[in-house]
């Protein structure tokens, strides 16, 4: 069982996302209002939140969503998660498309720090079924497609 520890979202591609209270989630869509948003395989991107705390622990000080991540989840090594598997919160639906991701431009944290954890760490899932995600929400696995 996992919890989420923020959910993050941005109105423009290429910047870091802000934490917010809460996101609505529309099934093949993506997040309400994020710039990810689409019917594309990576409408929601997750992050370990214990990923992060490495992260900075060498010093990078960075803060929720600047990775450009949408859930910051805590209690799942995500990258070790497979393609398929679905995961339910609060009654959403998610099911993983994809791990990591391949880095055109190094971004701002990857010139600070020599490197950067999404690419490696990030996972991508698109929406199965609607509604509403907080941090301090249950996530949990519950199998594979």
């Amino acid at each position: 069982m996992g919890k989420i520890i923020a959910v993050c979202t941005s109105e423009k591609k290429g910047v870091q996302k802000k934490a917010v209270d809460e996101i609505t989630l529309v099934p093949d869509y993506g997040i309400e209002g994020d710039a990810h948003a689409g019917k594309w395989h990576r409408q929601v991107s997750l992050l370990s939140y214990e990923r992060v705390q490495e992260f900075n622990a060498l010093g990078a000080g960075v803060d929720h969503g600047a990775f450009g991540e949408n859930l910051i989840v805590e209690g799942y090594d995500l990258k070790t998660i497979p393609v398929g598997t679905i995961f339910e919160c609060n009654g959403v639906v998610l099911e993983i498309t994809q791990i990591g991701k391949e880095c055109h431009s190094h971004c701002e944290i990857h010139k600070k720090m020599g490197t950067c954890i999404m690419p490696t760490n990030g996972i991508f899932a698109k929406v199965i079924k609607g509604g509403t995600i907080k941090a301090g929400d249950e996530i949990v696995i519950k199998g594979e497609k």
